[in-house]
């Protein structure tokens, strides 16, 4: 069987996510065959800061730029190159060149200084598409899949509706359709059925619905959140439904950080992602990690598109 291809979106040129592509970049072809969307000059000018050579077997998609790196630096200029890098790392997907996309960590504040209206690789698929995409993060042994994802916790609440919930629910059975999923409330207790909020009673009606629908019980819960990752019912459980960003993602990472990865699901292109940021502090130093790129490699050759 030939490997697939993936394009691979670099990310934040100030940050280190092109020092895990080089550094990656012997593993990752042995699984696939990367295209890099990164023209030849920045590239050029990224391993001179890093003191490496670039392989022979380095493909590159050309993406139009120029700009002075400035290794930890939030910059709107590297901000705009690593949304076009993602742009162009897409449109390889719909013209059949690439079987999916990885993408290397953005910065959402040099996203807004370069004028692009978007919050994140997510929400720009969600629009692009047309399409409910669904962020889910994690490893084999934990994955979350978030409600709400970049929102302030003051409208969680406003958002988290009973048929938007139950929407959320059905998108994200069509792509984990076998799998027991644990939903977590919204307030502490899980509400204590109404006296601490009557949101949570909102999650359990959309959860019985959704179950009927479907016609056995995949989704179980509300569970009390400050006890649904408990060793006790993460044996019975690998996947979870966050309400909202911190609520699924702080025991994800305290957990799982190195090893975990970011996927779009609910979308007509194969997308995942590091799960971490542009760790503009080691940016250059030759410190960064490449596990959590390996495994968003990986986690991109089993998807299927919806």
């Amino acid at each position: 069987m030939s490997k697939a291809t993936l394009a691979i979106s670099v990310g934040d040129l100030n940050g280190v996510g092109i020092e895990i592509a080089l550094k990656a970049h012997k593993t990752i072809k042995e699984l696939c065959h990367p295209i890099y969307c990164i023209n030849t000059k920045l590239l050029l000018d990224a391993a001179k800061l890093l003191n490496v050579t670039i392989p022979n077997d380095f493909k590159l998609q050309e993406v139009s730029g120029d700009f002075t790196i400035k290794a930890g630096v939030v910059d709107a200029q590297s901000g705009r190159y690593s949304y076009d890098s993602f742009i162009s790392a897409i449109q390889l997907c719909e013209e059949k060149k690439a079987d999916g996309v990885v993408t290397m960590p953005i910065h959402k504040e040099a996203w807004m200084m370069a004028g692009l209206e978007y919050k994140g690789h997510t929400d720009l698929l969600r629009q692009h598409f047309n399409a409910d995409a669904i962020m889910m993060l994690g490893c084999p042994e934990m994955f979350v899949a978030l409600v709400t994802e970049h929102i302030p916790l003051r409208d969680v609440t406003k958002v988290v509706k009973y048929k938007m919930l139950k929407q959320f629910l059905l998108n994200l059975s069509r792509s984990i359709p076998k799998e027991k999923v644990a939903v977590l409330g919204i307030n502490p207790h899980a509400g204590d059925n109404g006296v601490l909020g009557h949101e949570d009673m909102r999650i359990k009606k959309a959860i019985k619905s959704v179950n009927r629908a479907l016609g056995f019980e995949q989704f179980v819960g509300p569970f009390v959140p400050d006890v649904a990752f408990t060793p006790h019912v993460r044996k019975d459980f690998h996947y979870y439904v966050a309400m909202y960003h911190d609520q699924g993602l702080a025991p994800l990472k305290a957990l799982y950080f190195d090893e975990s990865v970011n996927i779009s699901l609910n979308l007509p292109i194969v997308r995942t992602s590091v799960d971490h940021g542009t760790a503009f502090d080691i940016a250059y130093k030759g410190k960064a990690k490449t596990l959590s790129y390996i495994n968003a490699i990986k986690s991109a050759l089993t998807l299927k598109v919806i």
